[in-house]
């Protein structure tokens, strides 16, 4: 009808997707807020406490193809709101540790960390899912910028908390926290999520301004009874690791999370052991790239969506801001020709902010995912892009072991930005939605 004018569902879509990321990457980061206090009392070692973190790691990357099958058969509002319900519960048991006796408390955490992880798992294929339903070509980056730079955001709105818990009310506040705030929030997802057309506050003006432009409204529509395709099949794998365009993808993502995981691990151990910084200044200066990353993660999806209105084109949008970030964030090796710590931070925040334009990973998942099977595919992207987080910590510990300094870190770490440039420019191709071939894989 002429006049009526469109609803804005789908931009409270993306704050409430913001505002669960958020609380997802505050949940991994308990364990380094608690930590100190818990493995005191406790009585766990460094090497005990490594193996916890990496739990959380290791069950996460399983869980990725899992997740995103489950998310494509039983679509996104329920395995959504399973996804933040669980974690959050494992969140919170981490808190009762203390009730356990000697070596059961260390094994309980692992469990609750692996637990988690593994409940976590279809958390970002989920996001990605529901910004392709909600959201046409042209606004797609913008809305996954925002959601993705809940990830720099969080440690500026949970850390101060987690922090005053810890020193008022013990480490076990802090599992209690935040898990119950999971819990409220999902909850929260059973009234915000649902598919476009079944939206109760979404007009039908909105619906068909999504549908018009690329956006999968009906991605969770029930199937017909008695069609074939009734969900996934794991010969599909085949089919996305065989994709040229996909490849490009998924290593340009773990070139790409090489320097998230550098800039939570490993930078505030240069800036305390390299350049000889206290513990208050190290936590300081390192918030400052962090702050930068959160404003090129904004501006790198607002760039790319204006490209996108300009150029009609999915690949300029999309390749232009990523590789430039990606050769932007390569300004870290200026820091090995450097002394002020002023220029180091300098340095750091611009490499930091390119990292952040650059990361339009979901973005790009959003707009190249099968429509049968965006939850596995997403998966998959998210399992390779979260090997890093196992693979690189150890390969630049071994790095700064073997020379005693970060110079060839910072230069490994360098490189996967060029390699993630590298990977859009000359492996992906043109950007386009994947055409799965549903019979070639029945057997399967």
């Amino acid at each position: 009808m002429k006049g009526v004018k469109r609803t804005n569902v789908r931009w409270m879509m993306v704050v409430f997707l913001f505002i669960v990321t958020a609380i997802n990457y505050g949940d991994r980061a308990t364990i380094g807020i608690a930590g100190k206090s818990m493995s005191g009392e406790l009585g766990f070692d460094a090497a005990a406490m490594g193996w916890v973190i990496s739990s959380f790691s290791i069950a996460y990357v399983i869980g990725q193809l899992p997740g995103g099958w489950l998310l494509d058969r039983f679509g996104s509002k329920r395995v959504y709101f399973c996804s933040i319900f669980f974690w959050s519960i494992f969140t919170l048991l981490q808190g009762t540790i203390h009730f356990f006796i000697g070596a059961w408390a260390l094994i309980m955490l692992f469990t609750f960390r692996f637990l988690m992880g593994l409940a976590e798992a279809p958390s970002f294929p989920g996001n990605s899912r529901i910004t392709a339903a909600w959201f046409p070509a042209k606004e797609r980056a913008t809305a996954v910028s925002i959601f993705n730079s809940a990830q720099y955001f969080a440690t500026v709105i949970f850390a101060p908390i987690m922090g005053w818990l810890t020193h008022e009310y013990g480490w076990q506040s802090v599992f209690f926290f935040m898990g119950g705030l999971g819990i409220f929030i999902s909850f929260v997802t059973i009234i915000m999520v649902h598919n476009p057309k079944d939206h109760p506050w979404a007009n039908k003006e909105e619906v068909e301004y999504i549908a018009e432009g690329g956006g999968l409204v009906d991605m969770d529509q029930k199937k017909e009874e008695g069609k074939e395709d009734q969900g996934p099949k794991l010969g599909y794998i085949l089919q996305l690791i065989k994709n040229r365009m996909m490849l490009g993808i998924y290593l340009g993502q773990y070139c790409i999370n090489v320097l998230t995981y550098f800039f939570i691990t490993w930078f505030p151990i240069y800036l305390a052991t390299e350049r000889g910084l206290d513990i208050k200044s190290v936590g300081f200066l390192a918030a400052i790239p962090a702050v930068c990353g959160f404003v090129g993660g904004i501006a790198g999806g607002v760039f790319s969506d204006f490209l996108l209105r300009k150029t009609g084109s999915l690949s300029i949008a999309r390749k232009t801001p990523i590789v430039f970030g990606m050769l932007f964030s390569m300004m870290m090796i200026l820091c090995n020709y450097v002394d002020s710590i002023t220029m180091i931070i300098f340095f750091m925040s611009l490499a930091f902010f390119g990292k952040g334009v650059g990361a339009l990973g979901w973005a790009v998942m959003s707009d190249t995912a099968p429509k049968e099977i965006s939850g596995l595919a997403g998966g998959l992207f998210n399992m390779f892009g979260n090997a890093s987080s196992i693979i690189s910590p150890i390969i630049i510990g071994y790095i700064v072991h073997v020379t005693g300094r970060f110079e060839w870190a910072l230069v490994f770490v360098a490189a996967h930005a060029f390699l993630a440039a590298f990977s859009f420019l000359f492996i992906v191709g043109p950007i386009k939605r994947m055409e799965v071939k549903k019979n070639q894989f029945s057997n399967y």
